[in-house]
């Protein structure tokens, strides 16, 4: 017998999106339900093609083979892999929970490896440790496994019992209106099994409160925001589930020496109207030590010099940053008559432009400097 079309099932165009296919089954779902369609065969295959067919186009895989090949690139496998319509309200149980309210709840949930939840600790670190690289210890208050029971939550010498109830399940399911829905079972809450006897350390948790110590390497070069990920130091799973992870997250001082401008570094100095004009020798300041950057003549205000690798490291990877030196060039603010009468003779030789003049006259005045 030959299949229908899964496009066709669904009544979506076959360049459909993934929330206009999530919405076209939502539909017919709720149309060919077996409650609203009480012995009626016909509803009911049709609900199971359309079971078939979201299967198939939900997942990327599926739909790109089934898009090239067919129904021969799936193998030919029948009806999705279900055995009965509960399958199906197991394995779209989000699809269903939605007509309700409920959330996704598939059977079996409450008896199933849980995963631990991730913790966040925010670490407030230096300029210079986030510079150069650092390792600190923190002290991390988390959920811990209970070392008297395991785990567990019962008491040592005994184990958790499977809920009579919901046979361990944690769901159990209730007519309503045309429908059938699972919901939590009340016994157990939700849980598929009951500690009859209690760990008394834990009191039936499976883990208690604690604080551990850990030490975390900051690499060098990283900035504010950047998320350091420890594995497995999160808060431990349930029933055997892997525990979660801690992110630190690092916030960074600022520095007084530097700004930061991605991985370079940025000075700022002041360099005197004769400096800037002689030409001079600048002491920088480094992340290392200090640095002499010859400043040439006629050095304008705001130029800036670029001292390659001296800024900062690009973490995992061998290069760093540079550090740009920025000069200004300072104004005095109180000159004595001297200084007032050189540069007004100075002005005199700039407006007539002889520049053996303006050269002898700064070569004049740095000699009076250094004799002063």
């Amino acid at each position: 017998m030959t299949k229908a079309d899964y496009y066709e099932v669904l009544g979506v165009a076959k360049d459909a999106g993934d929330d206009e296919i999530k919405k076209a089954y939502r539909q017919m779902a709720f149309k060919l339900h077996p409650d609203r369609n009480p012995d009626d065969p016909e509803a009911e295959s049709k609900f199971k093609d359309a079971a078939e067919a979201y299967e198939v186009l939900r997942d990327p895989q599926k739909r790109a083979r089934y898009d090239r090949f067919g129904h021969q690139g799936l193998g030919d496998t029948g009806f999705g892999g279900f055995q009965s319509t509960e399958d199906i309200f197991s394995t779209f149980s989000d699809i269903f929970g939605e007509f309700f309210g409920f959330g996704a709840t598939g059977r079996g949930r409450g008896s199933r490896a849980q995963a631990g939840q991730d913790l966040r600790y925010d670490l407030r670190v230096s300029f210079r440790d986030s510079a150069m690289g650092s390792e600190v210890t923190l002290k991390i208050p988390k959920h811990v496994t209970c070392q008297d029971c395991q785990g567990t939550g019962a008491a040592p010498g005994t184990s958790p019992e499977t809920c009579r109830h919901c046979g361990g399940h944690g769901q159990i399911h209730q007519s309503q209106g045309f429908f059938r829905i699972a919901v939590p079972c009340p016994v157990c809450r939700g849980e598929g099994r009951i500690i009859a006897n209690p760990c008394p350390r834990c009191r039936g948790k499976g883990a208690v409160q604690d604080t551990r110590e850990l030490k975390v390497r900051i690499p060098a070069g990283v900035d504010s925001g950047t998320r350091l990920r420890v594995r497995g130091e999160g808060e431990p799973g349930l029933y055997g589930g892997p525990p979660g992870d801690l992110y630190v997250v690092l916030h960074v001082d600022d520095d007084k020496t530097f700004r930061r401008q991605g991985q370079d570094l940025v000075v700022h100095l002041e360099i005197s109207m004769v400096q800037a004009a002689l030409g001079h020798k600048l002491e920088v300041p480094t992340l290392e030590g200090h640095e002499i950057v010859d400043i040439p003549k006629g050095t304008q205000s705001g130029e800036v010099f670029s001292l390659r690798g001296l800024g900062l490291p690009y973490p995992g990877r061998n290069q760093k940053g540079n550090l740009l030196v920025e000069v200004l060039v300072k104004t005095p603010k109180s000159l004595s008559k001297k200084q007032e009468e050189l540069l007004r003779e100075f002005a005199l030789l700039e407006q007539d432009k002889p520049l053996e003049k303006v050269k002898n006259f700064f070569k004049k005045a740095k000699d009076k400097a250094v004799g002063s």
